[in-house]
Protein backbone atom coordinates (compact mmCIF):
# COMPACT_ATOMS: atom_id res chain seq x y z
CA UNK A 1 0.00 0.00 0.00
CA UNK A 2 2.76 2.39 0.97
CA UNK A 3 4.77 1.38 -2.09
CA UNK A 4 1.82 2.16 -4.38
CA UNK A 5 1.29 5.46 -2.62
CA UNK A 6 4.95 6.32 -3.03
CA UNK A 7 4.81 5.37 -6.70
CA UNK A 8 1.72 7.50 -7.20
CA UNK A 9 3.36 10.43 -5.44
CA UNK A 10 6.45 9.98 -7.58
CA UNK A 11 4.40 10.00 -10.77
CA UNK A 12 2.52 13.09 -9.65
CA UNK A 13 5.74 14.92 -8.82
CA UNK A 14 7.23 13.93 -12.18
CA UNK A 15 4.14 15.24 -13.95
CA UNK A 16 4.27 18.47 -11.99
CA UNK A 17 7.95 18.92 -12.83
CA UNK A 18 7.30 18.25 -16.51
CA UNK A 19 4.45 20.75 -16.49
CA UNK A 20 6.71 23.29 -14.83
CA UNK A 21 9.27 22.89 -17.61
CA UNK A 22 6.67 23.05 -20.38
CA UNK A 23 4.86 26.13 -19.10
CA UNK A 24 7.66 28.69 -19.80
CA UNK A 25 8.22 27.23 -23.26
CA UNK A 26 4.52 27.60 -24.11
CA UNK A 27 4.50 31.18 -22.88
CA UNK A 28 7.58 32.10 -24.91
CA UNK A 29 6.10 30.46 -28.02
CA UNK A 30 2.70 32.13 -27.76
CA UNK A 31 4.02 35.59 -26.86
CA UNK A 32 6.67 35.44 -29.59
CA UNK A 33 4.20 34.38 -32.28
CA UNK A 34 1.88 37.21 -31.19
CA UNK A 35 4.26 40.10 -30.64
CA UNK A 36 6.48 39.34 -33.62
CA UNK A 37 3.41 40.13 -35.69
CA UNK A 38 3.66 43.74 -34.49
CA UNK A 39 7.37 43.76 -35.33
CA UNK A 40 6.55 42.50 -38.83
CA UNK A 41 4.00 45.28 -39.34
CA UNK A 42 6.49 47.86 -38.08
CA UNK A 43 9.07 46.54 -40.54
CA UNK A 44 6.53 46.72 -43.35
CA UNK A 45 5.93 50.38 -42.48
CA UNK A 46 9.68 51.04 -42.53
CA UNK A 47 10.08 49.34 -45.92
CA UNK A 48 7.05 50.71 -47.77
CA UNK A 49 6.55 54.13 -46.20
CA UNK A 50 10.02 55.07 -44.91
CA UNK A 51 11.78 53.22 -47.77
CA UNK A 52 14.17 51.31 -45.56
CA UNK A 53 15.92 48.40 -47.31
CA UNK A 54 14.27 45.61 -45.32
CA UNK A 55 15.35 42.16 -44.25
CA UNK A 56 14.74 40.59 -47.66
CA UNK A 57 16.96 43.18 -49.37
CA UNK A 58 19.77 42.47 -46.91
CA UNK A 59 19.52 38.72 -47.49
CA UNK A 60 19.49 39.27 -51.25
CA UNK A 61 22.51 41.58 -51.02
CA UNK A 62 24.35 38.83 -49.15
CA UNK A 63 23.16 36.16 -51.61
CA UNK A 64 21.38 34.16 -48.90
CA UNK A 65 18.32 31.88 -49.15
CA UNK A 66 17.83 32.60 -52.85
CA UNK A 67 16.41 36.11 -52.41
CA UNK A 68 16.86 38.43 -55.36
CA UNK A 69 19.48 41.15 -54.80
CA UNK A 70 18.27 44.77 -54.53
CA UNK A 71 18.30 46.92 -57.69
CA UNK A 72 21.03 49.10 -56.17
CA UNK A 73 23.78 48.10 -53.71
CA UNK A 74 22.71 48.74 -50.14
CA UNK A 75 25.86 50.61 -49.10
CA UNK A 76 25.26 52.67 -45.94
CA UNK A 77 21.70 51.33 -45.72
CA UNK A 78 23.04 48.04 -44.38
CA UNK A 79 22.87 49.49 -40.86
CA UNK A 80 19.14 50.11 -41.26
CA UNK A 81 18.60 46.59 -42.54
CA UNK A 82 20.50 45.15 -39.58
CA UNK A 83 18.39 47.29 -37.27
CA UNK A 84 15.24 45.78 -38.76
CA UNK A 85 16.58 42.28 -38.12
CA UNK A 86 17.61 43.32 -34.62
CA UNK A 87 14.01 44.24 -33.84
CA UNK A 88 12.96 40.61 -34.26
CA UNK A 89 15.85 39.32 -32.15
CA UNK A 90 15.29 41.95 -29.47
CA UNK A 91 11.61 41.06 -29.22
CA UNK A 92 12.33 37.36 -28.71
CA UNK A 93 15.01 38.12 -26.11
CA UNK A 94 12.71 40.53 -24.26
CA UNK A 95 9.92 37.95 -24.20
CA UNK A 96 12.28 35.23 -22.97
CA UNK A 97 13.62 37.44 -20.17
CA UNK A 98 10.09 38.46 -19.20
CA UNK A 99 8.90 34.85 -19.02
CA UNK A 100 11.91 33.66 -17.02
CA UNK A 101 11.49 36.52 -14.55
CA UNK A 102 7.76 35.88 -14.10
CA UNK A 103 7.64 32.11 -13.72
CA UNK A 104 4.80 32.40 -11.23
CA UNK A 105 2.55 33.90 -13.90
CA UNK A 106 0.06 31.40 -15.30
CA UNK A 107 -0.80 30.60 -18.89
CA UNK A 108 -4.31 31.86 -18.38
CA UNK A 109 -3.00 35.21 -17.13
CA UNK A 110 -0.98 35.65 -20.32
CA UNK A 111 -4.04 34.60 -22.32
CA UNK A 112 -6.02 37.38 -20.64
CA UNK A 113 -3.33 39.90 -21.56
CA UNK A 114 -3.34 38.87 -25.23
CA UNK A 115 -7.13 39.01 -25.36
CA UNK A 116 -7.12 42.45 -23.73
CA UNK A 117 -4.67 43.76 -26.36
CA UNK A 118 -6.83 42.31 -29.13
CA UNK A 119 -9.91 43.89 -27.56
CA UNK A 120 -8.24 47.30 -27.48
CA UNK A 121 -7.32 47.04 -31.17
CA UNK A 122 -10.88 46.00 -32.02
CA UNK A 123 -12.33 48.91 -29.99
CA UNK A 124 -10.05 51.40 -31.72
CA UNK A 125 -10.97 49.95 -35.11
CA UNK A 126 -14.68 50.14 -34.29
CA UNK A 127 -14.54 53.80 -33.31
CA UNK A 128 -12.40 54.51 -36.36
CA UNK A 129 -14.92 53.13 -38.83
CA UNK A 130 -17.75 54.87 -37.01
CA UNK A 131 -16.14 58.33 -36.99
CA UNK A 132 -14.48 58.10 -40.40
CA UNK A 133 -17.61 56.65 -42.00
CA UNK A 134 -19.87 59.42 -40.73
CA UNK A 135 -17.40 62.22 -41.49
CA UNK A 136 -16.62 60.95 -44.99
CA UNK A 137 -20.31 60.48 -45.74
CA UNK A 138 -20.99 64.11 -44.77
CA UNK A 139 -18.18 65.40 -46.99
CA UNK A 140 -19.32 63.23 -49.89
CA UNK A 141 -22.91 64.41 -49.49
CA UNK A 142 -21.83 68.05 -49.51
CA UNK A 143 -19.73 67.45 -52.63
CA UNK A 144 -22.63 65.78 -54.43
CA UNK A 145 -25.01 68.62 -53.61
CA UNK A 146 -22.48 71.33 -54.46
CA UNK A 147 -22.44 72.71 -50.94
CA UNK A 148 -18.87 71.92 -49.96
CA UNK A 149 -17.36 74.97 -51.69
CA UNK A 150 -19.74 77.32 -49.87
CA UNK A 151 -18.79 75.80 -46.50
CA UNK A 152 -15.00 75.28 -46.70
CA UNK A 153 -13.98 77.33 -49.72
CA UNK A 154 -12.94 76.38 -53.24
CA UNK A 155 -9.31 75.50 -52.45
CA UNK A 156 -10.06 73.19 -49.52
CA UNK A 157 -12.99 71.65 -51.40
CA UNK A 158 -10.66 70.74 -54.25
CA UNK A 159 -8.13 69.28 -51.83
CA UNK A 160 -10.82 67.18 -50.15
CA UNK A 161 -11.45 65.64 -53.55
CA UNK A 162 -7.94 64.14 -53.40
CA UNK A 163 -7.78 60.82 -51.60
CA UNK A 164 -4.33 61.33 -50.08
CA UNK A 165 -5.26 64.74 -48.71
CA UNK A 166 -8.56 63.60 -47.25
CA UNK A 167 -6.92 60.55 -45.66
CA UNK A 168 -4.12 62.52 -44.04
CA UNK A 169 -6.08 65.60 -42.98
CA UNK A 170 -9.39 64.02 -42.00
CA UNK A 171 -9.08 60.24 -41.58
CA UNK A 172 -5.82 60.07 -39.61
CA UNK A 173 -6.87 62.64 -36.97
CA UNK A 174 -10.16 60.78 -36.54
CA UNK A 175 -8.18 57.57 -36.03
CA UNK A 176 -6.32 59.34 -33.24
CA UNK A 177 -9.60 60.36 -31.66
CA UNK A 178 -10.85 56.78 -31.99
CA UNK A 179 -7.78 55.44 -30.19
CA UNK A 180 -8.27 57.99 -27.41
CA UNK A 181 -11.93 56.99 -27.02
CA UNK A 182 -11.01 53.29 -26.92
CA UNK A 183 -8.74 53.99 -23.94
CA UNK A 184 -11.70 55.09 -21.85
CA UNK A 185 -14.40 52.66 -22.93
CA UNK A 186 -14.58 48.90 -22.47
CA UNK A 187 -17.39 48.24 -24.92
CA UNK A 188 -16.40 46.95 -28.35
CA UNK A 189 -19.68 48.14 -29.82
CA UNK A 190 -20.31 45.37 -32.34
CA UNK A 191 -24.01 45.44 -31.51
CA UNK A 192 -24.14 49.13 -32.36
CA UNK A 193 -22.16 48.57 -35.54
CA UNK A 194 -24.70 45.94 -36.63
CA UNK A 195 -27.47 48.44 -35.93
CA UNK A 196 -25.66 51.10 -37.95
CA UNK A 197 -25.43 48.72 -40.91
CA UNK A 198 -29.19 48.16 -40.74
CA UNK A 199 -29.89 51.91 -40.45
CA UNK A 200 -27.57 52.70 -43.37
CA UNK A 201 -29.29 50.09 -45.54
CA UNK A 202 -32.73 51.27 -44.43
CA UNK A 203 -32.06 54.88 -45.40
CA UNK A 204 -31.01 53.68 -48.88
CA UNK A 205 -34.30 51.87 -49.29
CA UNK A 206 -36.38 54.80 -48.02
CA UNK A 207 -34.58 57.44 -50.08
CA UNK A 208 -34.53 55.31 -53.22
CA UNK A 209 -38.16 54.18 -53.30
CA UNK A 210 -39.86 57.14 -51.64
CA UNK A 211 -37.77 60.06 -52.88
CA UNK A 212 -35.91 58.54 -55.88
CA UNK A 213 -32.65 59.74 -54.36
CA UNK A 214 -29.48 57.63 -54.22
CA UNK A 215 -25.78 58.41 -54.25
CA UNK A 216 -22.67 56.23 -54.47
CA UNK A 217 -21.46 57.11 -50.97
CA UNK A 218 -24.61 55.60 -49.43
CA UNK A 219 -23.84 52.08 -50.67
CA UNK A 220 -20.14 52.58 -49.88
CA UNK A 221 -21.02 53.34 -46.26
CA UNK A 222 -22.97 50.07 -45.96
CA UNK A 223 -20.08 48.05 -47.38
CA UNK A 224 -17.60 49.92 -45.20
CA UNK A 225 -19.44 49.15 -41.97
CA UNK A 226 -20.51 45.68 -43.06
CA UNK A 227 -16.92 44.59 -43.76
CA UNK A 228 -15.81 46.02 -40.43
CA UNK A 229 -18.53 44.15 -38.56
CA UNK A 230 -17.42 40.75 -39.82
CA UNK A 231 -13.66 41.26 -39.73
CA UNK A 232 -13.43 43.09 -36.40
CA UNK A 233 -15.88 40.82 -34.58
CA UNK A 234 -14.15 37.59 -35.59
CA UNK A 235 -11.73 37.51 -32.65
CA UNK A 236 -14.48 38.46 -30.20
CA UNK A 237 -16.64 35.65 -31.57
CA UNK A 238 -13.75 33.20 -31.27
CA UNK A 239 -13.24 34.18 -27.64
CA UNK A 240 -16.85 33.45 -26.77
CA UNK A 241 -17.12 30.29 -28.88
CA UNK A 242 -19.62 31.99 -31.14
CA UNK A 243 -18.38 30.72 -34.51
CA UNK A 244 -20.54 28.13 -36.24
CA UNK A 245 -19.11 24.64 -35.76
CA UNK A 246 -19.77 21.61 -37.91
CA UNK A 247 -19.39 19.15 -35.05
CA UNK A 248 -18.98 15.47 -35.70
CA UNK A 249 -16.80 14.47 -32.79
CA UNK A 250 -16.06 17.66 -30.82
CA UNK A 251 -19.45 18.00 -29.16
CA UNK A 252 -19.00 14.60 -27.52
CA UNK A 253 -15.55 15.33 -26.13
CA UNK A 254 -14.83 16.02 -22.48
CA UNK A 255 -13.15 19.22 -21.23
CA UNK A 256 -9.58 17.89 -21.53
CA UNK A 257 -10.04 16.46 -25.01
CA UNK A 258 -11.66 19.71 -26.13
CA UNK A 259 -8.72 21.59 -24.67
CA UNK A 260 -6.34 19.43 -26.73
CA UNK A 261 -8.32 20.10 -29.91
CA UNK A 262 -8.54 23.85 -29.28
CA UNK A 263 -4.88 24.26 -28.31
CA UNK A 264 -3.52 22.26 -31.24
CA UNK A 265 -5.98 23.81 -33.69
CA UNK A 266 -5.09 27.35 -32.61
CA UNK A 267 -1.35 26.68 -32.92
CA UNK A 268 -1.28 24.55 -36.08
CA UNK A 269 -4.23 25.89 -38.08
CA UNK A 270 -5.20 29.30 -36.72
CA UNK A 271 -1.93 31.20 -36.20
CA UNK A 272 -0.38 30.23 -39.58
CA UNK A 273 -3.42 31.57 -41.44
CA UNK A 274 -3.05 34.93 -39.70
CA UNK A 275 0.63 35.09 -40.59
CA UNK A 276 -0.15 34.16 -44.20
CA UNK A 277 -2.63 37.06 -44.42
CA UNK A 278 -0.01 39.49 -43.12
CA UNK A 279 2.92 38.23 -45.19
CA UNK A 280 0.98 37.83 -48.43
CA UNK A 281 -0.84 41.12 -47.95
CA UNK A 282 2.42 43.00 -47.37
CA UNK A 283 4.73 40.99 -49.63
CA UNK A 284 5.59 43.98 -51.84
CA UNK A 285 4.33 47.44 -52.79
CA UNK A 286 1.68 46.00 -55.09
CA UNK A 287 0.24 43.35 -52.76
CA UNK A 288 -3.43 43.23 -51.84
CA UNK A 289 -2.96 45.24 -48.62
CA UNK A 290 0.11 47.41 -49.18
CA UNK A 291 -0.95 48.52 -52.67
CA UNK A 292 -4.26 50.17 -51.70
CA UNK A 293 -2.77 51.63 -48.51
CA UNK A 294 0.18 53.23 -50.31
CA UNK A 295 -2.00 54.79 -53.00
CA UNK A 296 -4.98 55.66 -50.76
CA UNK A 297 -7.12 53.79 -53.25
CA UNK A 298 -10.72 54.94 -53.68
CA UNK A 299 -13.74 53.67 -55.59
CA UNK A 300 -14.39 55.00 -59.08
CA UNK A 301 -18.15 55.36 -58.60
CA UNK A 302 -18.86 59.09 -58.68
CA UNK A 303 -18.64 60.90 -55.33
CA UNK A 304 -18.31 57.79 -53.20
CA UNK A 305 -16.53 57.43 -49.90
CA UNK A 306 -12.75 57.73 -49.93
CA UNK A 307 -12.25 54.72 -47.67
CA UNK A 308 -11.51 51.84 -50.04
CA UNK A 309 -7.87 51.78 -48.94
CA UNK A 310 -9.07 51.23 -45.36
CA UNK A 311 -10.89 48.07 -46.43
CA UNK A 312 -7.47 46.60 -47.25
CA UNK A 313 -6.25 47.66 -43.81
CA UNK A 314 -9.18 45.77 -42.28
CA UNK A 315 -7.40 42.55 -43.28
CA UNK A 316 -4.46 43.48 -41.05
CA UNK A 317 -6.78 44.25 -38.13
CA UNK A 318 -8.45 40.88 -38.68
CA UNK A 319 -5.12 39.04 -38.86
CA UNK A 320 -3.64 40.69 -35.77
CA UNK A 321 -6.70 40.34 -33.54
CA UNK A 322 -7.27 36.74 -34.61
CA UNK A 323 -3.58 35.93 -34.06
CA UNK A 324 -3.76 37.33 -30.53
CA UNK A 325 -6.93 35.40 -29.81
CA UNK A 326 -5.61 32.16 -31.27
CA UNK A 327 -2.53 32.39 -29.05
CA UNK A 328 -4.72 33.29 -26.08
CA UNK A 329 -6.86 30.24 -26.80
CA UNK A 330 -3.78 28.03 -27.02
CA UNK A 331 -2.49 29.28 -23.66
CA UNK A 332 -5.88 29.09 -21.95
CA UNK A 333 -6.49 25.54 -23.12
CA UNK A 334 -2.92 24.54 -22.25
CA UNK A 335 -3.65 25.85 -18.77
CA UNK A 336 -6.61 23.47 -18.60
CA UNK A 337 -4.38 20.57 -19.61
CA UNK A 338 -1.72 21.52 -17.07
CA UNK A 339 -4.46 21.96 -14.43
CA UNK A 340 -3.46 25.46 -13.43
CA UNK A 341 -5.45 26.85 -10.53
CA UNK A 342 -6.95 29.80 -12.44
CA UNK A 343 -7.57 27.93 -15.69
CA UNK A 344 -11.24 27.92 -16.80
CA UNK A 345 -12.97 24.58 -17.10
CA UNK A 346 -13.67 25.53 -20.72
CA UNK A 347 -12.91 28.45 -22.99
CA UNK A 348 -16.49 29.67 -22.76
CA UNK A 349 -16.06 30.11 -19.01
CA UNK A 350 -13.08 32.44 -19.42
CA UNK A 351 -13.50 35.67 -17.53
CA UNK A 352 -11.86 37.76 -20.22
CA UNK A 353 -14.41 40.41 -21.18
CA UNK A 354 -14.18 42.71 -24.17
Amino acid sequence: MSTATAAGSGSLSDLTAAAGRLQPALRILALSVSYLGFVYLANAYMVFWLEWPGVVALLGDAGLFGFAPPKEPLGSEVALAFLQIALYVAMVIAITVYVLRSRERTLHADAQTLSAIGAFIARAAFWTVLLVGLADAVVSFLRVEGLLVDIVGKSLAQDLGKSAFRAQVMHLPLMGVAIAISLFTRSVGFTWLALLVVVAELQIVILRFLFSYEQAFMADLVRYWYAALFLFASAYTLLHEGHVRVDVLYSGFGPRRRAWVNAIGAAILGAPVCWIVMTMGLANKFSIVSGPLLSFEVTQAGFGLYVKYMLAGYLLVFAVTMLLEFMASMLSNAGVLLEEADAPKSVAESDVHH
